[in-house]
This record gives structure tokens, sequence and C-alpha cells, in this order.
């Protein structure tokens, strides 16, 4: 620890004597420092001993030294050095009884002993307590390693709450806490998600300290946490929490420097490793799609654990924009382009704020690390490719931030929302059927591209009606094209071709019902019939016709 005045008391060789304020010989002393002002407050920073041999002050006027000691009280000097047979034999009564009232201690400083030696001793004191701090931390940094090596991040967290005396805690990109040390500790790093939140909108590294008030239900919160970015990127990937009772000291804080390092390794990997993880995983997807499972297999080894072999999901997204774009193009190729790392890399490193697709990412990853699962994501262009467990944590958090970003957004997506997200969820299917799978999964995304929806799952497709489909604006065109000609000739007053024609469409041909619900005799029926398939040149007999006319009826049904 830094020297203290009472270190400095005890030393043999500066013969130093207590004359006032012995209740106070345990404070630290930042320096040693000499000064004759008679106001020496401006140029003091708090926890210096001051030295003194009252050159130029009336160290016998008690108000006038009232007014001194309290000053330097106020301005942080924690103790007066007063050298005696220079100007005064002994310490003036005044400036004694003055220390006395303020509680400062008051060093008397015998002829033989100059300052000199003393500034020598607080220096020296500061040094071997500085030695003795690196020396701690280089041990402690041997001790963190070992435990990350061996034992993973949480054998790492658990010596760290050993070397700070408190607890330490790991939270992922979501700001749920993965790890934690001691076990209790999990509960008190809950209460902090809010705080590791802002932190993260902060480019890294970034660092803060909350200082939280102890409640009878939970005392444990009076304690000081520092929350620290971790990982490389300009948003971060994770933190660390660290709770003691008080400021770290500098052992302590080259043992949490320690610690961030060796966590950032643990969690941002290295860019070769990077690089050749997500080449894998676009071959894996290509020989999915490609209907070679067993290859998939063989690539992949144990890369994915089960994932491969159990019943999975398939998750196709789009940002908004992007899906807009696309709304009149032509069908998207099933195969993933092999892209380089460094496109993915600058996709993970972005703020997420202003990047769905990697938001979605950080989220469904972030969700499987936390269950144990595997997971496989693969940014495609302008698309993420997911593939995830049927019945997991990663294809219910990817439903859940979708639903939770169409519950804050007012109205239906358009085309201008940038930062929105339009998701297409395939059926549970296994390797042998993933390119089914995939072609699910991009009907879904076309449904909800024209839907306006965030996220559309294609077993809710069947269960629904093909009507919403029709409400596009081809499929208004190529209605209102078809059904022209007979309006034209209902505005003559001619007859009422198009509510015959739904009416005799809606029995399915049968006569007597139609004409009935028309009020008009089956003859007149026929015969409107038969005007229908002269106007339109086509016959009703077709049920491909029949077909066409009855969803342009439908699709034009709200005119």
């Amino acid at each position: 620890m830094p020297p203290t005045l009472a270190s400095l008391v005890h030393h043999s060789a500066l013969k130093l004597t207590v004359r006032a304020g012995e209740d106070g010989l345990d404070v630290p002393v930042r320096w040693a420092h000499v000064s004759e002002l008679a106001d020496p407050v401006p140029y003091m920073e708090g926890g210096e001993l001051l030295l003194i041999t009252a050159l130029k002050l009336d160290a016998a006027d008690p108000e006038a030294m009232r007014r001194y000691v309290k000053r330097l009280a106020g301005a942080g000097v924690v103790g007066l050095g007063f050298a005696v047979g220079v100007n005064y034999d002994d310490i003036p009564e005044a400036l004694v009884e003055a220390a006395r009232q303020e509680g400062l201690p008051l060093l008397e400083v015998p002829r033989r002993t100059p300052f000199l030696a003393i500034s020598k001793a607080v220096s020296a004191a500061i040094a071997a307590d500085q030695y003795r701090a690196v020396t701690a931390g280089f041990a402690a940094q041997r001790e963190l390693t070992r435990k990350a090596l061996t034992d993973g991040p949480e054998g790492l967290l658990a010596a760290l709450a050993a070397q700070v005396d408190g607890w330490t805690a790991l939270y992922d990109a979501s700001g749920a806490v993965v790890a934690a040390a001691p076990e209790w500790a999990g509960r008190r790093a809950a209460r902090l998600t809010a705080d590791v939140e802002r932190l993260r909108e902060r480019p890294a590294p970034a660092s803060s300290v909350v200082g939280g008030a102890g409640t009878a239900e939970h005392p444990e919160g009076s304690d000081r946490v520092e929350l620290h970015s971790l990982g490389t990127s300009r948003r971060p990937r994770s933190a660390l929490a660290v709770g003691t009772a008080a400021a770290l000291g500098t052992a302590e804080r080259y043992a949490v420097h320690s610690a961030i390092a060796l966590l950032t390794l643990t969690t941002e990997r290295s860019r070769s490793l990077r690089e050749a993880e997500q080449r894998i995983d676009v071959a894996v997807l290509r020989m999915l799609l490609a209907g070679e499972p067993d290859h998939a297999r063989t690539v992949a080894g144990d890369l994915y654990g089960g994932l491969l072999d159990a019943p999975f999901r398939m998750v196709v997204a789009e940002s908004a924009s992007v899906s807009a774009a696309r709304t009149h193009a032509g069908p998207q190729a099933p195969v993933p382009a092999t892209r380089t790392r460094s496109s993915a890399a600058a996709l993970a490193a972005a703020d997420t704020g202003g990047d769905p697709l990697g938001a979605l990412a950080e989220v469904v990853e972030s969700a499987a690390a936390r269950s144990g699962e595997s997971v496989l994501v693969v940014p495609e262009g302008e698309r993420l490719v997911v593939l995830a467990t049927d019945g997991g944590a990663a294809v219910a958090a990817c439903v859940e931030y979708a639903s939770a970003l169409e519950a804050v957004r007012p109205e239906p997506m358009t085309g201008g929302d940038e930062e929105g997200l339009v998701v297409g969820l395939s059926a549970p299917s296994g390797p042998i059927a993933a390119s089914t799978a995939y072609k699910q999964a991009e009907q879904a995304l076309s449904v909800a591209r024209r839907r306006g929806r965030v996220c559309v799952e294609h077993e809710h497709l069947a269960a629904g009606s093909v009507l919403p489909l029709l409400a596009d604006d081809a499929v208004r065109a190529f209605a209102d094209g078809l059904l022209r000609a007979l309006r034209d000739h209902d505005a003559t007053g001619r007859g009422d071709l198009v509510a015959s024609l739904r009416a005799w469409l809606s029995r399915h041909g049968q006569w007597d019902a139609a004409a009935a619900d028309l009020g008009v005799h089956r003859h007149t029926l026929r015969y409107r019939m038969r005007r229908v398939e002269e106007i339109l040149g086509r016959s009703l007999d077709d049920p491909d016709v029949r077909m066409e006319l009855w969803l342009a009826l439908k699709a034009t049904s709200t005119d």
C-alpha cells in the first residue's frame, strides 16, 4: 500500500514527532511538498504532506493559523510538517491548537532532518508500492491466463473475483448475463442489464462506473461496479462487470486490464479463423442446398454439433429497403455466392443500430450461445440466411425480435423504411430437404414483403387465405383488364353481366340457385353467361377461365 503519515513517523531515520491529529495518521500520502507561501492551496492537488518553516507566516497568531490550517484541510492536504530550529525554536501553540481543532496531523521535523530526506522517503515508498503493484499485477496476469486456458471464461471470472476481493460477471451482446462469479453474483449482475445496454451504445472501448444504493432486500447493491466493453469492433459484442466494496487499487487495476485483454481474445477470434469459419459456413450451406447433406456433414465435422442431424428451420432475411426493391424483381438464386469474410466482418463491425441484418444475427447468435445451441449464420450479399434448431432458443429469439419490431412500428412497412427488416421462416425440415426449406423461407419472405409484415412463417400461409396475396398492383391491373369489357357493357345499361357472373361462379354454375340470388329467370341468366363468353372470347366451360374470372372478381371486390 502507499506510504502513510504513520509509516513516516515510524521511519527511524526521520525522527518525526506527532504534535496534533494523531487519529489521521493512516491517511495515504501522495507526495511531500515544500512551500513557504502564505496560501499554497492553489498549487495543491490533495493528498500532500506540506513541509514548512513558517518563513512568511505569523505562526503565533491564533486567528491567522486557524484560517491557514482550515484552508489546508479543505484543499485535501493530509498533514503538515513543521521544521523547528529554523524560524521558530518550537512549534507555536497557535498552530498546534489550530491543527488540533481541524484534526489535521501536525508533525515536528527536527533541525537535523532535511526536508529532502522526507521527500526521498515518500518517493521511495511510492516507488516500492508501485513495484509491488506491478509485480502483483504480473502474477495476477499469469494466474488469469492459466485459468482462461484451462477453465475458459468461467474460470477467468472466478480468478478475477478472488483478485479484486469482489464479484465479476460476463454479458453477451444482448446484455444477458453469460457467467458470474461467485454464483450469487448472477442476481446482482442481472440488475445492471440497462447499464450494459447503454454502454454498448458507445464506441468501444468504453467503460463506466455504477454505484448502487443498497436496500434491505439487496444489500449487495451498495457496491461499486465497473463496466467495461469487450471486443475490437466498433460496437461491443460483450461486457465485463467488476463489483467491489471500494475503488480498485493499482494491483487490482492491472488484474482487470489483463482480464479485459484475455476475454477479448476469447470473444473476438482472429481474422484468419473468422475467414476460415465463414468459408466453411458458406460451403456447408451450398452443399445442403445442392442436396448433398452427407458431404455437408463431412465438411462441418463437429462444428455445428447436432444441428445437421435434427429438424431445423431456415430463415431468410432482408432489410426492408432491399426487399422493396426486389418486389418486382425475378426469383433469387437459391445458392449463395462465395464471399470473403471481409464483408461479413464489416457487417459484424458496423453499428447494428443502422444494420437490421447485423442486429438480427446478433440476437440469434446470442440466444444460441446462451442455450448451448449450434446455429449456422451466413450473410448472403444483401440477405442473411440462418439455419437453427426447430423449437430452439435461436428460432424463438428470431420470432420474438421480429414481433417486437412489428409491435413498435405504427404502420405497415414501406419501401422507404431503410432500417426495417423482412423475415421469412420455413417449416421444420431436415438436411435432405434443405433446398425445399430455403424455397419455403423465400416464399414466406415474399409474402411478408407484399403484406408489409416483418416476419411470416411458411407454416402459417396454408392456415390463412390466398386472397390477401391478391392485394398487389400487378394482380389488380390484370383483374381490371380482364373485367373491363364486361364493366363497359354494364355501364351502357344493357345488362348486369359482372354481378351475374359473380353469382353464377359463387354457385358453382348452378343455374337455378344463381338465378334465384339475382331475382331473374334461369333463361335470362343463361343468356347473360353466353354474352360474357362472347365479349371475353373465352369459354366458361374451361376451369382455368372460371378460376381467373373468380380471382379477378375477388381482387377488385373492394372497388
